[in-house]
C-alpha cells in the first residue's frame, strides 16, 4: 500500500504535547520499519517534522532501545553527512504458524527480515495443545545462545482459520479440527510473552502489502493456497478490508462449481473443495514436500490426465479471480502459494479464462502477480501482528528479556518480567493505513532484496479490450 504522508497518522493517549511526542516516536519508528534505514536528513523530508525534533525522537528511540544510529560510509558528497537511522537488530517476534502437515516457527526482526526459522513435519493435523507444546520447545532452540542479544517483544500465530483478533479465540479451524480455541492465552502461558492470532492469509497479505508486491499498490485482492486450503484478503483504498467481525477476504468459500464437492464449512462447490494442493501434486506425482517444484512440473506436464487437472483447476481459478475482479476493480491481482504455481502451469490458458470471466472495462490493466514471498510470507505477516502494538505506540515499549525456555520442555516457562504494554493501542483495526516505500529488506539467510528484484505490478497479463 501507499502513503504520501507518513506524518500526524497516530493518535495515542496521553496530554496534549505527551500526545505529539507518542505520535512521532510512532511515525518515525514505522517508516523505519517499513523502509529501511534513513538518515536523519531524509526523516526530515518525508515526515515533515522539523531537524531538531527529528534528532529528539531519534534519540528517545534509541534510548528504548528500538532504533540505532550510524555513520554512513564517506562518499563524495560535500558537506557534514546525517547519521542513519536503523531499526534495532535486537529487537523480534516470536512467528508460528500452523498448518495441517507442517508446524512452522520463526524468529523475525524489525524490518520484516527472518532471522532464524524451522519447520516441524506433523503426519496429522495437530492439536492446539500439542502446537503450542511442540512450538514453545522450538522457539527454546532457536533462542539458546541469545538471550542477551534479542528482545522479544511477543508472538504472533498465523492461524488457517477464523480467528476473533481482540483475543486470539480460534473460532474454527476447520482443516485443524479446532473450535473455539483461546490460543493467545494458551501461547502466552506457555511462552511468557503476549502472543497475537489472527488469520493466515490475512497475515500474508499483510506481509506482501507492507514488503512485498503490494508495497505502493492501493487496491489489490491476494489469494493464496496451501495444505490447509486456500484463502486471501483485500485491500481498497489503501485500507484492509476486515469486515465487522474480521473475517472478511474468505475467497476460498466462494461458489465456483456447480453440484460441487462438499466443503469442510459445510457448503458444496467452494473454491478451496475444488482446487487443492494435494491434487495438484498428485496429478503430475509429486510429494508434499516438493511443492517448490510444482509450477515447472505443471507447466511440463503432457499426461492427458494431468492435463485435464489443470485445465478443471485454472477453470475454478479463473473464475475465483474474475469475482474478485468484478466486485473491488483492484489494480493487481496477488496469487500465493500452490495457486501461483497453477498460474504457472496453466499459460496463457489463464489470461482466456479470466477473460471470459471479468467485464471488459473492470479488466482493463489488471496484473496479475505472483507474491514476493514464498513460505516466509506467513511467518513475516504474523510477526507484523506483534508489531503492530509497538509501531503504535513505541513510548509504552518496556524493555523484556528472551522467554526463559528450556529446550526440552516448552510447558512450563518461567514468565519473569517478560510484558510488552500495549496501553490503549488498537490492533489489526480496519482502517490501518500503512508507511511504504522502496526499502532494502533481508532474506532469512541474511541476503539483501533490492526492490529491483521484486516483480513488476504489471506482471504477464494486461488486459485491454
Amino acid at each position: 500500500m501507499s502513503s504520501s504522508n507518513v506524518a500526524g497518522r497516530r493518535s495515542v493517549g496521553g496530554t496534549t504535547t505527551d500526545q505529539l511526542r507518542r505520535a512521532n516516536l510512532s511515525t518515525i519508528l514505522e517508516l523505519v520499519h517499513r523502509e529501511g534505514p534513513r538518515s536523519r536528513a531524509e526523516i526530515t523530508r518525508l515526515t515533515g517534522l522539523n531537524r531538531s525534533t527529528v534528532g529528539a525522537v531519534v534519540a528517545d528511540l534509541a534510548q528504548l532501545g528500538l532504533v540505532s544510529e550510524r555513520m554512513p560510509h564517506l562518499g563524495a558528497s560535500p558537506g557534514r553527512p546525517s547519521p542513519v537511522v536503523h531499526a534495532a537488530d535486537r529487537i523480534v517476534a516470536i512467528a508460528i504458524n500452523p498448518e495441517v502437515d507442517v508446524i512452522a516457527i520463526g524468529l523475525v526482526g524489525l524490518g520484516g527480515r527472518v532471522l532464524k526459522s524451522v519447520r516441524i513435519a506433523t503426519p496429522v493435523p495437530p492439536l492446539s495443545a500439542d502446537v503450542v507444546h511442540r512450538a514453545a520447545s522450538a522457539v527454546a532452540g532457536l533462542l539458546a545462545g541469545m538471550e542477551d542479544s534479542v528482545t522479544v517483544v511477543g508472538a504472533g500465530i498465523a492461524v488457517p482459520g477464523q480467528v476473533r483478533t481482540a483475543d486470539g479465540l480460534v473460532r474454527e479451524a476447520t482443516h485443524l479440527g479446532w473450535y473455539e480455541e483461546p490460543l493467545s492465552e494458551m501461547f502466552e502461558r506457555a511462552i511468557g510473552v503476549p502472543a497475537f492470532a489472527a488469520n493466515a492469509a490475512a497475515l500474508a497479505m499483510r506481509a506482501e502489502a507492507v514488503f512485498g508486491v503490494g508495497r505502493d499498490v492501493d487496491d489489490f485482492v491476494y489469494i493464496i493456497g496451501g495444505a490447509s486450503g486456500i484463502g486471501g484478503g483485500v485491500v481498497s483504498g489503501g485500507t484492509f478490508l476486515t469486515g465487522s467481525a474480521g473475517h472478511a477476504g474468505e475467497i476460498g468459500h466462494t461458489f465456483v462449481r456447480s453440484s460441487g464437492t462438499r466443503c469442510s464449512c459445510g457448503s458444496s462447490g467452494c473454491f478451496e473443495a475444488e482446487v487443492t494442493q494435494t491434487a495438484l501434486l498428485d496429478a503430475v506425482g509429486l510429494r508434499a514436500d516438493e511443492i517448490a517444484g510444482l509450477g515447472a512440473a505443471l507447466a511440463a506436464a503432457e499426461d492427458d490426465a494431468a492435463r485435464e487437472v489443470i485445465a478443471q483447476d485454472t477453470e475454478y481459478l479463473g473464475i475465483a479471480v474474475g469475482n474478485a475482479v468484478n466486485l473491488f476493480n483492484p489494480s493487481v491481482i496477488v496469487l500465493a502459494g500452490f495457486l501461483s504455481a497453477l498460474c504457472e502451469g496453466a499459460g496463457a490458458y489463464m489470461e482466456s479464462i479470466l477473460s471470459a470471466h471479468t467485464i471488459r472495462s473492470a479488466r482493463e490493466s489488471v496484473g496479475l502477480v505472483p507474491a514476493r514471498f514464498g513460505s516466509e510470507q506467513l511467518l513475516i505477516g504474523a510477526a507484523e501482528l506483534v508489531f503492530e502494538a509497538l509501531l503504535y505506540d513505541p513510548a509504552a515499549f518496556e524493555r523484556v528479556t528472551a522467554p526463559r525456555l528450556s529446550a526440552g520442555d516448552g510447558r512450563q516457562p518461567a514468565t519473569g518480567d517478560a510484558t510488552l504494554a500495549t496501553g490503549d493501542a488498537t490492533l489489526a483495526t480496519g482502517d490501518a493505513t500503512l508507511a511504504t516505500g522502496d526499502a532494502t529488506l533481508a532474506t532469512g539467510d541474511g541476503g539483501p532484496v533490492s526492490g529491483a528484484d521484486v516483480p513488476s505490478i504489471v506482471g504477464e497479463f494486461n488486459f485491454s479490450a
